[in-house]
């Protein structure tokens, strides 16, 4: 197979352009999170109201994945004692009301309930904090409850645990493993855009790739990554079950009735992928079948021009080396 035309350099010159959130913005942004975190911590020392035990940066900003297209972050927020509501919406409640508190000179429309979160928007930089609280009741290792984002309701979960999953992977293939999940999602987001009814979450997508590399897959070559990637989805149809034994065994897993099952892996009673259909999983895997047979074209391609052309049916028009 040529690769005279594209090769990985080329892959990760273009995903450093055009895939990756910057580290200088990446910064920024944490840099913010720590200020929420700042201001919340001003809050507690003069109020006894609220019984916050402990607050992190979590998703892809703090696993080192995320997209240059990121507009918002997420921070677990654990909370426990007797005057915190166990009622989703009253939770939600609870914690915008002490986040405004928190910032009383930001208008009412800066700081609201979601689903799931409470995101508080900064004018300044645009940059919108999704505020996931989470009930704790005292775990060691800091397990809790937060609403789920699939339908609103409790889920059991520890962030220090997820977080601790994927720097294990990232440290086995140190810069490759976090830059192949960039790629993938960045690919998930253009077939969003193209496809209508099309769905795949990017914890999907990392369980996916974490069973890969788990299992020996190389990914320092990145068109050979993805293409390994593409071919996994397309043979197993997301029908095989993917699941981790590192904070529990698999004899503890319970049987699952959906079609697609990716368990959590702090979570053996969570199925991450439990809303998605036999009709979602189809539109997955032939949107990476026929980004596999892209990369194979593009990789025998004889000129630059249908190389470039091939790679375009992966990461969309903006593809350029």
């Amino acid at each position: 197979m040529s690769r005279q035309h594209v090769d990985h350099n080329d892959i990760l010159r273009f995903a450093t352009e055009k895939v990756n959130l910057p580290k200088d913005k990446a910064d920024e942004y944490r840099a913010q999170a720590r200020r929420l975190r700042e201001k919340l911590d001003g809050y507690l020392a003069e109020h006894d109201d609220f019984s916050l035990r402990k607050m992190l940066l979590s998703g892809s900003l703090a696993k080192g994945t995320a997209l240059r297209s990121l507009n918002d972050i997420d921070i677990a927020c654990y909370i426990s004692g007797a005057d915190a509501p166990h009622q989703v919406s009253d939770l939600l409640n609870y914690l915008a009301e002490r986040l405004r508190k928190a910032y009383p000179n930001f208008s009412p429309d800066q700081v609201q309930p979601q689903t799931y979160s409470v995101t508080v928007s900064f004018r300044g930089t645009g940059l919108d904090v999704d505020v996931v609280p989470i009930l704790y009741d005292g775990d060691p290792d800091w397990y809790g409850n937060l609403v789920s984002q699939d339908d609103g309701s409790f889920l059991r979960t520890c962030i220090p645990r997820h977080l601790e999953f994927t720097a294990k992977r990232k440290k086995a293939q140190e810069a490759h493993f976090a830059q192949v999940v960039r790629l993938v999602k960045f690919w998930a987001r253009i077939m969003k855009a193209e496809h209508d009814g099309f769905r795949f979450k990017s914890f999907m997508i990392e369980m996916i790739l974490s069973k890969l590399s788990d299992q020996g897959l190389d990914f320092s070559y990145y068109p050979e990554a993805l293409q390994h990637f593409f071919t996994y989805i397309a043979r197993s149809g997301l029908r095989e079950r993917i699941a981790f034994a590192d904070y529990y065994p698999a004899s503890k897993i319970g049987a699952f009735s959906e079609p697609v099952q990716i368990i959590d892996p702090v979570n053996e009673k969570n199925n991450v992928a439990r809303l998605y259909t036999t009709a979602n999983a189809k539109l997955i895997v032939d949107a990476a079948l026929d980004a596999g047979d892209a990369i194979d074209a593009a990789l025998a391609a004889p000129t630059k021009q249908e190389t470039l052309h091939y790679w375009r049916r992966v990461f969309g028009p903006s593809f350029q080396v």
